[in-house]
């Protein structure tokens, strides 16, 4: 029985050792590294670029005199409703009513002449836009049903639909330049009739509104000589705005007309949606607020949506042009990919285990983006790895990301 005890007494420190060497083995053996990790999906990728822009309108006019003479105070301000052909904008005493050289004359005369047919040019012109504009209202309406039948791609009822807001805008120009055509042959009879008239006779002349819409600037609001051709009053439509967007060279070559708009920012309660309609092939130079030079291209965007609210000139609104889209992507979040020289890695996690990958990645809109090859659908990924990750690192979820 001694001898027993005295063997279980003689084994025992061995038992410490074991334990204490066991301890020591499991003190310092690497522990997971918690990371966040999130899935590849397939899903819609959009891909805009997005800059601050303002409104404009399309059409404005500056009302002008044909002649000489004394301005009476012009009562109208900035903001004021005035009708075609009815309003009078401004009343003017010629100063040179009842006389006219023959030189004087046969210049009014050939303005008139000119005015005569510049309004027939324009007569034409806005035919030939309404007969575009009909055809491309019956191929949208075509387009349209073939769409809902399923016979039809997107692409093609997308180009359809611009198609249509082009020659609408098209058709509006159109009718906007016959309107001031004809107010020009009204002036030029005015400017005649006024110089032909009995000396001292000759009745004030009324310069009416050549468009309806509203009195966007009054730019001589006092009683005073004028003289002729010198601007009075700017007028045009609230109805027929735009935005105008100034966009970076090299973000306007990705946008082409008819891509989609999302306007923002603009004092409303939600985004109105816009297409592009012009984009100019001119740039310009514009110093940014950090004093560097940049090139700028200006892109046209028309409302697709009647803001609930009244909008004006030159209202300031944040624009988001799509570049790019599809409905089919394999993506990834932006937050799991870095850089390994001129190469894009991530960490795809295998059984707790973080394996370094190479991947080849397509488009990118800042939070996600497509991926060409390199990983699958449902593959987890680090987002947003430690510096203490490397190949082969033992790693625990803590967090997944959406």
């Amino acid at each position: 029985m001694k001898k027993n005890s005295k063997g279980w007494k003689k084994w025992l420190p061995w038992g410490f050792a074991a334990l204490l060497l066991a301890l020591l083995v499991v003190s310092f053996w690497p522990k997971p590294i918690p990371v966040e990790t999130a899935a590849v999906s397939v899903g819609p990728l959009i891909v805009s670029v997005f800059e601050e822009g303002k409104t404009r309108i399309r059409q404005r006019y500056v009302v002008s005199p044909p002649v000489a003479g004394f301005l009476e105070r012009i009562p109208l301000r900035a903001g004021a409703l005035v009708t075609a052909g009815q309003t009078v904008l401004a009343v003017l005493h010629p100063e040179s009513a009842g006389f006219l050289d023959p030189r004087s004359k046969a210049q009014a005369e050939a303005a008139l002449q000119a005015a005569r047919r510049l309004r027939l040019q324009r007569q034409a012109e806005f035919e030939r836009s309404e007969a575009v504009l009909e055809l491309a209202q019956k191929e949208f309406a075509r387009a349209d049903v073939l769409r809902k039948s399923g016979t039809v791609t997107e692409q093609a009822w997308d180009q359809a639909s611009s198609q249509l807001q082009v020659r609408k805008r098209e058709a509006s120009a159109a009718r906007f330049a016959l309107d001031v055509a004809g107010f020009e042959v009204e002036q030029a009879q005015a400017a005649l009739m006024q110089g032909v008239a009995p000396a001292g006779k000759g009745a004030p002349l009324q310069l009416v509104a050549p468009v309806s819409g509203h009195v966007l600037n009054v730019f001589e609001e006092n009683a005073r000589v004028v003289a002729a051709g010198q601007p009075l009053l700017e007028v045009g439509d609230l109805q027929d705005l735009e935005a105008e967007i100034e966009l970076l060279s090299s973000d306007a070559v990705g946008v082409a007309p008819g891509a989609e708009v999302i306007i923002e920012q603009w004092g409303g309660d939600r985004p109105l949606r816009g297409r592009v309609a012009l984009v100019e092939r001119g740039g310009f130079t514009k110093i940014s607020a950090l004093g560097v030079e940049e090139q700028r291209v200006k892109v046209r965007v028309d409302f697709l949506d009647l803001p609930a609210r009244m909008l004006g000139d030159r209202y300031r609104v944040e624009a988001r042009i799509v570049t790019w889209h599809d409905d089919q992507v394999l993506q990834v979040p932006t937050g799991a990919l870095f850089r390994r020289g001129n190469r894009w890695m991530t960490f795809v996690v295998e059984e707790a285990t973080a394996r370094l990958r190479e991947v080849e990645i397509g488009r990118n809109n800042g939070i996600h983006a497509q991926v060409l090859t390199g990983l699958s659908e449902h593959d987890r990924v680090v987002v947003h790895p430690p510096d203490s990750i490397v190949d082969g690192a033992t790693v625990e979820a803590v967090k997944t990301a959406q």
